[in-house]
């Protein structure tokens, strides 16, 4: 069947999307049906129209998640797109429970839905492949807070991955919340009767990493053993010593049993590890083994810094003025002022260090309404000073300090060969991505305020792979 002659079945009570939606679909060829209410979709599809159907949530006479059961019985094989604008974990793992192809959050960008629409067509969603992959989440406190587009993605792969056994690699900054995801893939996994068991690598005395996770000659277990039946969480495994890293790579390809003395069998565990550092480098310098490296990365997962997401803050710090409050501290509002200072701050220390402030002022301050004079002196009061300066430290000397401890934990103080480059594109990357995300992705303007030809900004953005936040439409 060619283009023509598939047909797309679009449900959304917005007559603006609809529209929008019509013109795209048709313009690339395709038959378009349009409604606002989910008994006429639901008809269409009993009469056996349409090749996908696109549809919202949050529909005037019934909610969708309970429709596409219903769709899926009478025709598994139909593709089904859902959008919504309530756009946070919870809906993209419905989704996928559901039987959904994709999930697009809304406001989206319509390459992205039309994209996802010849995909679905290409090749139809497995109702039974999807459910697999995950279940629904009943309880609203959700681990992860974010509605951008960055977060939108770590939403979807994360119900991609649910379901699955994977060995799971989580990658990003410190406080950006990978212990909070890996948490949530096994609360929401197989695994969720089973023990959830952390191991800190960077937090344990290097002679002693191999006893806490493989156990001691007098036979006490180690964390290996513990998760039995569970998840291992093996937090900052760039931490790793050499000695450890080969040991647990014998362990995961069954060279070197590691016996449950409980049950006298290797113990069946789920491997969930996460990282701040670039765990490529350290191969390239010798730190790190790039076999374990491959048989951890089976389904690797990104976190965004906080300066990625900043549409986020005000959600964020709303959710942690609540969270504040129910551990006892005074309860408190925060203005528009407040929130908007707050984004332009670089937040080197993401969303744990917008945490951290947000619980000192409502610790601090008796005010009830917090306002930008507030965020202002809590942040002036956290700047880096010069040692033995009551004054900030310039970019210059916060590089030099940066760079100095850098050179000291290369094996006798010599970098491997690239340096130049490899620091050239550490600052290149955040100063074009905060650029981008000042303008909203508008790459003219970015370029003007870099002093770069717009061409080679956007050469810039692909070689060093800069993801573009549009911001909300």
């Amino acid at each position: 069947m060619n283009a023509v002659a598939k047909k797309i079945l679009i449900a959304d009570d917005d007559s603006s999307i609809r529209l929008v939606l019509s013109q795209a679909f048709t313009r690339l060829g395709y038959q378009v049906r349009a409604t606002g209410n989910a008994t006429t979709l639901l008809k269409w599809v009993s009469d056996g129209e349409g090749d996908l159907v696109v549809t919202d949530v949050v529909m005037p006479d019934e909610n969708v998640f309970n429709v596409l059961p219903r769709i899926r019985k009478q025709r598994p094989k139909l593709p089904i797109i859902v959008m919504s604008a309530q756009n946070n974990l919870v809906t993209a793992v419905n989704a996928a429970e559901v039987g959904a192809f994709e999930y697009v959050p809304k406001p989206f960008d319509l390459d992205d839905m039309t994209s996802a629409a010849r995909r679905a067509l290409a090749r139809p969603a497995d109702a039974e492949a999807a459910k697999a992959q995950a279940r629904a989440v009943r309880d609203d406190r959700l681990p992860l807070i974010g509605r951008s587009a960055p977060m939108q993605e770590v939403y979807r792969t994360i119900a991609r991955l649910v379901g699955a056994d994977l060995t799971v690699l989580i990658t990003g900054e410190s406080g950006t919340g990978k212990e909070l995801v890996a948490r949530a893939l096994h609360d929401m996994g197989r695994r969720r009767d089973g023990k959830f068991v952390v191991i800190n690598l960077a937090a344990v005395p290097r002679e002693r990493v191999e006893a806490e996770l493989f156990g001691k000659e007098d036979g006490a277990v180690g964390k290996l053993v513990e998760a039995d039946g569970g998840t291992l969480f093996l937090d900052e495994i760039g931490d790793m010593p050499l000695d450890a890293q080969t040991r647990l790579l014998r362990v995961i390809d069954g060279s070197e049993p590691a016996l449950n003395p409980k049950t006298g069998r290797r113990p069946n565990v789920r491997i969930i590890a996460a990282t701040n550092r670039d765990l490529r480098g350290l191969i390239q310098q010798g730190l790190f083994r790039e076999d374990l490296f491959f048989r951890l990365n089976v389904a690797p997962l990104r976190l965004p810094p906080l300066r990625d997401r900043v549409e986020d803050i005000p959600d964020l710090a709303r959710a942690f003025l609540l969270r504040a409050n129910r551990e006892g501290l005074p309860a408190k509002t925060i203005d528009a002022g407040a929130l908007e200072r707050l984004k332009v701050h670089p937040w080197p220390g993401n969303v744990r260090e917008l945490e951290n402030l947000v619980r000192r002022i409502c610790a601090l301050y008796a005010e009830d309404l917090i306002t930008p004079r507030i965020v202002e002196r809590e942040l002036a009061d956290q700047q880096p000073v010069i040692d033995g300066e009551d004054k900030p430290a310039t970019l210059s000397q916060l590089v030099e300090r940066k760079l100095s401890s850098y050179f000291a934990d290369q094996p006798d103080g010599v970098p491997p060969a690239g340096l130049y480059d490899r620091v050239l594109e550490e600052v290149e990357r955040p100063l074009i991505q905060l650029t981008l995300t000042a303008t909203r992705g508008n790459q003219v303007r970015a370029a003007e305020i870099l002093g770069l030809n717009r061409n080679t900004l956007r050469k810039k953005i692909q070689d060093l792979g800069v993801e573009i936040s549009r911001g909300r439409r």
